[in-house]
């Protein structure tokens, strides 16, 4: 549906992709992640056309982007957008239904995204928040075969994050193809059927949710006691109230030493790598993470 092959991009000295390789396959929910300033805006305006890379290739539906007829089939919800403020929410949602060719019902839209009793409201008088999902609500009013959703949930309230999330599951289920960033990482685990992990212009991990925490090559060891000897097994610990926290990459070995030395614990438990976790590891700049 959309593809960059070893793009690269550079504003001024500083290189925002250098040589990414990456597809968006007909039916998927790829949530690509990164830091601040990793090239995850960069690459959905290369693949909308919008900007062009310096090296390699964009291709939307396996042309040029820039094409009139390939842009007829994609919608997009920007990072940053703002509406002429004497529009109605109705209008500017109707404005974007009359571009193409198999639209949602206006009705639909604005009760999908919680805009029905605003939908008569100029967009001057809406709040960030209700600015934020008409944004969106125009994305999926389109109801093209592919979204890019840039940052679509930033601002919002859980109710309406929500509600963008069943959109998006909805949309898929019909047959849709979903591109979004995000920087919250339970978005991402609760709608990703693939991720994308970006960092510094390169792609550091792309496979499923568990892939990617499988690729932090580690554990977590949670258990109670009363203290703690310091563990060859352990790569890091924290301890509140009693409960400790292990990382390790041997499980096993942990339980080994903490048996061989005859620590006292109880209640313990050994969970994978969360996908935040994950995350922080491949990136090695989690503190950019808003």
């Amino acid at each position: 549906m959309a593809e960059l092959r070893r793009a690269a991009k550079s504003y001024g000295d500083r290189q925002a992709l250098r040589g990414v390789d990456l597809a968006l396959s007909a039916g998927e929910i790829l949530a690509v992640l990164g830091p601040n300033g990793a090239g995850k805006t960069t690459s959905i305006k290369l693949l909308l056309g919008l900007r062009r890379p310096d090296a390699g290739q964009a291709l939307l539906f396996g042309s040029d982007p820039r094409r009139a007829a390939n842009r007829r089939h994609v919608a997009a919800t920007p990072q940053e957008l703002d509406f002429p403020p004497t529009l109605k929410v109705c209008e500017i949602i109707d404005l974007v239904r009359r571009h193409y060719p198999q639209p949602l019902a206006l009705v639909e839209v604005a009760e999908a995204f919680g805009l029905s009793d605003v939908k008569d409201r100029q967009t001057g008088g809406l709040s960030g928040g209700q600015k934020r999902r008409l944004s969106v609500a125009a994305a999926f009013a389109a109801n093209p075969p592919v979204i890019f959703l840039d940052e679509p949930t930033t601002g919002l309230d859980v109710e309406s994050r929500f509600s963008v999330w069943q959109a998006v599951r909805e949309f898929v289920r019909r047959g849709g193809t979903v591109l979004l960033t995000t920087h919250y990482i339970e978005e991402a685990e609760a709608l990703a059927t693939r991720v994308v992990v970006i960092d510094r212009g390169r792609i550091v991990a792309d496979g499923s949710v568990a892939e990617i925490k499988g690729r932090a090559g580690f554990k977590k060891v949670q258990l109670r006691a009363e203290s703690l000897p310091k563990l060859a097994a352990a790569r890091e610990s924290s301890q509140d109230n009693g409960r400790y926290t292990i990382y390790t990459h041997d499980a096993d070995a942990l339980v080994r030493e903490l048996v061989t030395r005859d620590v006292r614990f109880s209640d313990i438990e050994i969970m994978a790598a969360s996908l935040e976790e994950a995350f922080l590891r491949l990136t090695e700049r989690g503190d950019e993470l808003s």
